[in-house]
């Protein structure tokens, strides 16, 4: 079992951790980008609150309630539509990266448990209708959902772009193990986009250090 993975029954043995429960969506679609680039499939994730991607869920007591009830309360919470979700839909349990189950941590140790639901593309769109419009969390712990995009244009964006940007935790390794095990996409496909998304983000430093040295320059004068 891979590091910091547990079983769904060892997991809900950790009575004093906290748990917490998201799913990634997704459905097949026909659509095409700009009528020639086939989508194939919309997975989605949403924008937080702190500037990282993540897939729709959040905290839950398993004492009070199932996994599977406490994160179709949230999906409700966030999403603005009920979207149910069943045993069937679990996928793994792992502790969260930054909190590694260590017997010194001052803090409870937080449990990720991860769900996939295949959905209908008009399921989807209900989904992102709702959640702009009745979602309690739009706007507030949610900033909006968003669609990852599986293709890659001409100029090596789409794919590559969206994984170069900062997800919260392990939600990018959740994204890429989802598809690979779904075959969303190719071994191929996946390398060449994180090798692309390696050399926008070794980039994206250079232009940091630029923007940071341009706000020196004041201060310089002063």
């Amino acid at each position: 079992m891979a590091s910091g993975q547990l079983s769904r029954d060892k997991a809900l043995e950790c009575s004093s951790s906290r748990h917490a429960c998201h799913v990634m969506l997704y459905s097949d679609t026909a659509s095409q980008l700009f009528g020639r680039t086939p989508i194939k499939h919309i997975v989605l994730m949403q924008m937080r609150f702190d500037g990282l991607l993540g897939f729709p869920g959040g905290l839950v007591d398993p004492s009070e309630e199932t996994l599977e009830e406490g994160l179709t309360r949230e999906l409700l919470e966030e999403l603005g539509v009920a979207v149910p979700v069943s045993v069937e839909d679990y996928v793994e349990s792992r502790f969260a990266p930054s909190h590694p189950p260590t017997s010194s941590s001052s803090s409870s140790p937080l449990i990720l448990h991860f769900y996939v639901k295949k959905i209908e593309e008009e399921q989807i769109r209900e989904i992102e209708k709702a959640a702009a419009s009745t979602a309690a969390d739009h706007g507030l712990e949610v900033l909006g959902m968003v669609r990852v995009p599986l293709y890659s244009t001409k100029s090596h964006a789409g794919f590559s772009c969206f994984l170069s940007h900062s997800f919260i935790g392990n939600a990018r390794s959740q994204l890429v193990d989802s598809l690979l095990r779904l075959h969303l996409v190719s071994p191929g496909e996946l390398r060449r986009a994180l090798r692309s998304s390696q050399r926008m983000n070794a980039q994206a430093a250079q232009e940091l250090r630029v923007a940071l040295e341009l706000t020196e320059e004041p201060r310089k004068q002063l």
